[in-house]
């Protein structure tokens, strides 16, 4: 009972730091990245200045949906890069422990055995942003809305997502690459997929 406390614990503690630290940047690059959705698709107001470009980004975010849902898309998506790359000490071999990482403890190098709960964050990091992804662009990511074709996208993005992360680390030096971030990752965005669904369901049963 008490190794299970300590596992929750530690879960919470490191995804609420996870949140915390990087939370105003990840809202400042979302609000960046919005402007140029807006100067792409709708350029009526390019180049009058920069508070017509302000007053048309809030008038997009009250007035439109699914800027909002891109808003926050892009939100959770900088939330992962900080985690992930942005954040990271340079490592001299990102390929020393390509197969670690899989259960909760790790052995360090006085043969001590060490509590990480590193497994279950990669599930968590993923899980938001597929259901947020789903949210958003759902229409053009599956034909029919079903438990099936959610789930499987999702782990298709989550996939995608992580697989370009790690070499990116790879390439950047920052952190190591692991197959088994890419499995928990794939897993956490499935699971995002089924999380949605269930939502969805609700929603439209209520209706």
């Amino acid at each position: 009972m008490d190794a299970l406390f300590e596992i929750v614990r530690m879960i919470m503690t490191n995804v609420l730091t996870a949140i915390y630290e990087p939370f105003g940047f990840a809202l400042l690059l979302a609000f960046f990245t919005l402007f140029f959705y807006l100067y792409a698709y709708y350029p009526v107001n390019a180049g009058k200045g920069w508070k017509t470009a302000l007053r048309t980004w809030g008038t997009e975010f009250r007035t439109n949906c699914f800027f909002r849902k891109l808003f926050l898309l892009a939100f959770f998506s900088a939330m992962i890069l900080f985690r992930t790359l942005l954040n990271r000490n340079l490592w001299l071999n990102p390929l020393s422990d390509i197969m670690g990482g899989w259960g909760i403890w790790e052995i360090s190098s006085d043969g001590t055995k060490e509590l990480t709960t590193e497994c279950f964050e990669n599930i968590i990091l993923m899980l938001p942003f597929t259901s947020m992804l789903m949210w958003t662009m759902k229409e053009k990511l599956v034909k029919v809305v079903s438990l099936r074709s959610l789930a499987i996208r999702s782990a298709e993005a989550a996939f995608c997502f992580s697989l370009a992360i790690e070499f990116l680390q790879l390439f950047l030096r920052v952190g190591t690459f692991q197959l088994s971030d890419l499995c928990y990752n794939t897993l956490g965005g499935c699971l995002g997929g089924i999380a949605y669904w269930i939502a969805w369901k609700i929603r439209h049963s209520i209706r």
